[in-house]
């Protein structure tokens, strides 16, 4: 914790409607509503993972000072999804706004509603690839390798370019 702020990652996603001007959307209501956005990856254009019979996706990662528990963290970006259109009708399907809470500090939590970090943020590169941009040595607290490292062991296949 630096100055009262902890550290949290957040992956941005979307494939509805305007996506570059959603994710811009986005960030604005996190600097309102969550705290400070200090990191910001490049935008990059990726293939669906999951249900790939959609839209390509619009991800990208920020790092953000946050005073917030990551309980009220989390119910604050689901509040910015559903602001911003989110509608949750089918698992992996298409979406005006996904925000990930990737990593909360160094923090291991498995809660109902919660698990820091992602559960398979390891296992895909529209995750890895815009994180290792602006954190490529932050250690993932349980595999205990850096992101870098997890980008060069991901299996995913899929394309991902920057935007």
């Amino acid at each position: 914790m630096i100055n009262g702020k902890n550290t949290a990652y957040i992956l941005l996603g979307s494939n509805l409607g305007n996506s570059i001007e959603l994710l811009n959307l986005a960030i604005a209501q996190i600097s309102l509503n969550c705290g400070e956005v200090e990191l910001k990856s490049s935008v990059y254009k990726t293939k669906a993972w999951g249900n790939e019979n959609q839209n390509d996706f619009l991800n990208q990662v920020i790092l953000v000072k946050t005073g917030l528990p990551a309980n009220f963290l989390l119910e604050k970006l689901l509040l910015i999804e559903n602001t911003l259109g989110r509608e949750r009708k089918v698992k992996w399907g298409e979406r005006t706004m996904d925000l990930d809470l990737l990593f909360y500090e160094n923090y291991v939590l498995n809660t109902p509603n919660l698990i820091i970090p992602h559960p398979r943020l390891h296992l895909r590169n529209f995750t890895l690839i815009p994180f290792a941009e602006i954190a490529p040595n932050f250690i993932h607290p349980v595999f205990k390798k850096t992101i870098s490292q997890l980008l060069e062991n991901c299996e995913d296949e899929l394309s991902v370019l920057k935007f």
